[in-house]
């Protein structure tokens, strides 16, 4: 039991780690990168929680596609590049045309020819 705990705490230092190496200035409260990784590193449980408690509360509002608009209402962005099969709707369509076509053209070839 006593094995979970050291595996859950370094997992929580890689996250925090990982985490760090990717966030912005704002997030990291103007501190450097190195500072943050070595409160991380030397103080694990205790330098894990801050990281993840500062670096919450800091996130930009933009994080998961929306962000506000100046009344404090939530802008929602679409998605930028190709999307997929199943969600467009013009390649839906040409399936759909493409299945009535076959079952047409599947049709008239087992009628009997009288």
């Amino acid at each position: 039991m006593r094995n979970v705990g050291v595996l859950i705490v370094v997992g929580l230092l890689i996250y925090c780690l990982i985490d760090i190496a990717r966030s912005s200035d704002d997030e990291r409260l103007g501190a450097p990168r190195v500072l943050w990784a070595l409160l991380v590193l030397l103080v694990p449980l205790f330098g894990s929680i801050a990281w993840l408690a500062i670096s919450r509360l800091r996130r930009p509002a933009t994080d998961g596609g929306t962000s506000r608009a100046p009344g404090g209402r939530p802008v929602v962005r679409r998605r930028q590049g190709p999307v997929a099969p199943d969600d467009d709707p013009d390649f839906l369509r040409k399936l759909d045309q493409e299945r009535r076509r076959r079952e047409n053209g599947s049709s008239d070839e087992e009628s009997p020819q009288v």
